[in-house]
């Protein structure tokens, strides 16, 4: 029976030598003998018990003849069916083996990807994080030239005239945005340009308002409508008599029209200088707020 089933075994090999469950049939067909051996030995074992039951009279040396006859016929068996044993697990150590190997493989194509992967998004992120900076930059150029333009200016004072308020050097902030909703008012400290000189600017203060009438007298006295102008508190000297220019003559000022005096009055070029005049608002460019230089602060 044995011969046949090895038999069996190898026309099953050489059929499925190439199939890749030949192993898998083989484990199967060895799990199957060793169970057969067992059932073959628990039946010799039987029909031993049986013949001595039968025949009590054998003596000792029958009974232990009949035994090595069991044992040399069970011996064998258990020979192949430990061989076929030591067989499986060979292939199963083989099947572990192979398995780990897939397994390290596996892992290692899967920490690949994931690198691959953290590069990629690495990239994007980069690519990210320089449009945001070139967007931040864009919008921190416009904001400021929008401030530049519509809100304020950063300007230098060059020259005397308004000293002792200012002096040449002194960095000033210039509100721009203020005369776009309200108008300029008495003693504020503007900024204008010279004529239609777009590169030279004045700074002066606000002495006569639209629609009144300034005159200067012959001791320098300053009468808006008639009425004498005493809360000026910013000349830093009386005004000459030969100093007085235009205004040694009543002037009245236009609906949008202003009288501006620098406040150094006997060395300024203003209101007075025929090339100067009066200033329309629209000429305006803004109010001088703070000062920088010589410590920060809010220019009255």
């Amino acid at each position: 029976m044995s011969e046949d089933n090895k038999n069996v075994a190898d026309t099953l090999n050489e059929i499925f030598e190439d199939d890749p469950a030949r192993k898998a049939r083989e484990k199967e067909i060895a799990k199957y003998e060793k169970k057969r051996q067992k059932a073959l030995e628990r039946e010799e074992k039987k029909l031993a018990k049986k013949k001595l039951k039968e025949n009590p009279e054998l003596d000792e040396n029958n009974s232990e003849n009949e035994d090595a006859a069991v044992e040399s016929q069970i011996e064998p068996a258990n020979v192949e069916a430990q061989n076929q044993d030591a067989e499986a697990a060979k292939e199963n150590a083989d099947d572990e083996e192979i398995d780990e190997k897939a397994l390290k493989r596996k892992l290692k194509e899967e920490r690949k990807a994931e690198k691959k992967k953290a590069k990629a998004e690495k990239e994007v992120n980069i690519v990210k994080d320089l449009l945001f900076l070139c967007m931040y930059i864009i919008i921190v150029i416009g904001i400021c030239w929008a401030v530049l333009t519509f809100v304020g200016q950063r300007t230098e004072v060059s020259g005397e005239s308004m000293s002792n308020t200012l002096h040449s050097g002194d960095t000033l902030w210039i509100d721009k945005l203020e005369y776009e909703f309200g108008s300029p008012q008495r003693y504020d400290v503007v900024v204008f340009p010279y004529g239609d000189d777009e590169d030279t600017f004045y700074i002066k203060r606000i002495i006569g308002l639209p629609g009144e009438t300034v005159y200067i007298d012959e001791d320098g006295n300053i009468f808006i409508n008639d009425e004498l102008l005493e809360s000026d508190v910013y000349g830093r000297e009386t005004i000459a008599s030969d100093k007085r220019g235009v205004a040694a003559d009543e002037i009245t000022l236009g609906d949008d029209e202003y009288f501006v005096l620098g406040d150094n009055r006997n060395n300024s070029r203003d209101s007075r200088v025929a090339d100067v005049g009066n200033i329309h608002k629209k000429d305006i460019i803004g109010r001088a707020v703070f000062r920088f230089t010589g410590g920060f602060g809010k220019i009255k």
